[in-house]
């Protein structure tokens, strides 16, 4: 791109490469090159750590340069189809095209069309059975990927699980096979039989009348009837980037992330993430202290995050947060601390790295009933939520944001009636709490958030209703309704999702390969960046569901049957489904499950003999 385009568009840095830590290598001197792709705008992409997991690995293998991607904004896209320049690697500014390996992550469904625009801008045909030898091969990765099939179609392969432990046989593979003259076909048919690879178009989906699947055929008879996900047994030992890319311009998450562990103990039946990364295993905290120094002095950042799902259960959270209180405070880093549960631990833990600032915390109760909590499996109770926000207003904290779900299985109208209520108490325990003359801004700011409850694959909630989009908008109307009838109403407010875009996110999810023709048919229609609301058009997809033959509410307000066999059935995520109808089950009774310290449930995830359940208690 000449300095004619760069100035016409907005955020030029977005697109020149050279950032600090960015990897350039003689192309003459390497065998494979693999352009890695996040299908977003530029500072979202540059924000999630899995891409620079993967970046810093593969780079440090001196047979593999791999370069950076991301979704031209919708300036540029413009400009490129106007000038025909092909889509390009940041490193190189070399076109995607001239590639090996095209990986894109996909971290929320919203982001389909943009996978269309990448293939689209790249030159590469949309579906995967239309390439030749001249063009990559598509690998997808991602949460997205354990229901691959509505995208299946635009895939040569994918990637089930995590990214640290199959892709050095996948590249030797491909170095092997092009060295003896292999095809497309031969590599993606040795690819198959790798664990963790799933070559989409050599299985055949079928149907029943009523549009369920009845089953799936298999093009070769070697191939894999189940796909196991990959997963990292030692986390200590694993690969973590010491020197990732310093963006120039300022980005979502513009800090060094520490990850502390993966996988969560708390079996939130709504959470596909605390399903999918078990079972839980932990980094030492003597590495996580190395890694930390290192992060800090190769970046320049001046925060640090600690990452998981639920960093509160990291097992020696204190003596990792001495260390970095004291090695930080020196230096005036500051020190960011996501994913925390509303406990007295919690709010000891946020005191220590917030003496000054006191930033805002964020509470998840998700459900505004005592009754609802314990259908989604929470663990949190009234009593525990208003004793924690009682120790943090005590602890100078005057602004705190909640998080709900509405539409969750068995919701009532009492139960949403329950999220003003409760926001109404928290209040109230601030004026409890705070002596008159302490409070600074004279009340608390409460600011409560509610999402659409969409239904995933491999949570205990794959086989609920969703609610309509008319439902979604009754019930927020609802909630606002319970919160501006409270009495400590002006201390509160509330925001709520876009309900249509909800409802298509969980189409998406538990959509099989039939939902491709409408994405397609969405994208040459004009729809891109559909996760951000200004470009989002719910009447062109509403179109293209009708033309293309296919019915909304099948896949979003249907009621599954327990035997049903789902799109997503032939992955092996760990978790069993028995193990997941016997949570749906129990929800649907009110019941309660442990978390995985207090009592395994059996699901499944001790075969993988790592983490907290070496092959102790097996699947019950």
């Amino acid at each position: 791109m000449d300095d004619d385009i760069l100035m016409r568009i907005e955020k030029p840095a977005r697109y020149i490469g050279n950032e600090v830590n960015s990897v350039m290598k003689d192309k003459e001197h390497v065998a494979v090159r693999f352009a890695m792709c996040f299908p977003d705008v530029y500072e979202i992409g540059m924000s999630h750590l899995g891409i620079q997991i993967l970046y810093g690995m593969l780079n440090e293998w001196n047979d593999v340069w791999c370069e950076r991607v991301y979704s031209p904004w919708v300036d540029l896209d413009r400009l490129m189809r106007e000038k025909h320049i092909p889509l390009f690697a940041l490193e190189s500014q070399e076109p995607v095209r001239d590639m090996d390996f095209l990986g894109i992550t996909i971290q929320y469904e919203m982001c389909y069309t943009n996978i269309l625009q990448i293939l689209d801008l790249a030159q590469i045909p949309l579906s995967a059975k239309e390439r030749g030898e001249d063009v990559p091969i598509v690998i997808g990765g991602g949460p997205c990927c354990y229901n691959p099939e509505p995208i299946a179609e635009f895939f040569d392969l994918f990637y089930i699980g995590e990214g640290e432990t199959q892709y050095r046989p996948l590249l030797d593979w491909y170095v092997e096979n092009h060295a003896a003259g292999g095809t497309r076909h031969d590599f993606l048919r040795g690819a198959a039989k790798i664990p963790g690879i799933y070559v989409p178009q050599f299985y055949e989906e079928c149907y029943r009348e009523d549009g369920t699947v009845s089953g799936r055929k298999k093009r070769y008879e070697e191939l894999p009837d189940r796909i196991r996900k990959e997963l990292v047994t030692d986390m200590t030992e694993a690969y973590y980037p010491l020197k990732p890319v310093v963006p120039f311009i300022k980005v979502t998450q513009d800090r060094v992330v520490l990850e502390i562990q993966r996988g969560c103990i708390r079996g939130c039946r709504f959470c596909q993430a605390g399903q999918l990364y078990r079972p839980v295993r932990e980094r030492g905290v003597e590495k996580l202290k190395q890694y930390a120094a290192a992060l800090l002095a190769n970046t320049g950042h001046e925060e640090i995050s600690l990452s998981s799902l639920s960093s509160s259960d990291y097992s020696d959270l204190n003596g990792l947060l001495d260390f970095l209180i004291d090695d930080c405070g020196r230096r005036k880093i500051n020190i960011s601390l996501p994913s925390l549960r509303i406990d007295a631990f919690s709010l000891d833990v946020m005191s220590k790295v917030q003496d000054v600032k006191k930033s805002s915390l964020t509470f998840a109760p998700e459900a505004g009933s005592q009754r609802l909590r314990d259908v989604i499996n929470k663990g949190l109770t009234e009593e525990v939520i208003l004793k924690g926000a009682s120790l943090a207003f005590a602890g100078g904290w005057t602004r705190v944001k909640l998080y709900f779900m509405l539409g969750l299985p068995t919701e009532t109208e009492e139960d949403i009636r329950g999220i003003g209520e409760l926001s109404n108490k928290i209040a109230a325990a601030f004026f409890e709490t705070v002596p008159k003359e302490k409070r600074v801004n004279g009340r608390v700011q409460i600011v409560v958030s509610t999402s659409f409850f969409i239904p995933k694959p491999f949570t205990p909630f794959q086989w609920a209703p969703m609610c309509t989009r008319e439902a979604f908008l009754d019930k927020a109307y609802l909630t606002r309704q319970g919160i501006t009838a409270q009495l400590n109403q002006k201390s509160i407010k509330y925001n709520w999702h876009e309900a249509d875009v909800s409802v298509l996110e969980g189409v998406f999810a538990r959509g099989d390969r039939r939902v491709s023709q409408v994405i397609r048919r969405a994208y040459e229609k004009g729809c891109l960046f559909d996760s951000w609301s200004e470009y989002f058009h719910n009447d062109v997809w509403l179109s293209c569901f009708a033309e293309c033959g296919l019915d909304i509410g099948f896949y979003t307000t249907r009621e599954r049957a327990e035997d049903e066999i789902f799109p997503w059935d032939f992955i092996d995520c760990g978790v069993t489904k028995p193990f997941l109808l016997r949570e749906w089950k129990k929800a649907q009774a009110g019941e309660v499950s442990p978390n995985c310290r207090e009592q395994c449930q059996g699901c499944g995830a001790s075969r993988f003999g790592t983490g907290i359940c070496p092959g102790g208690a097996q699947e019950a």
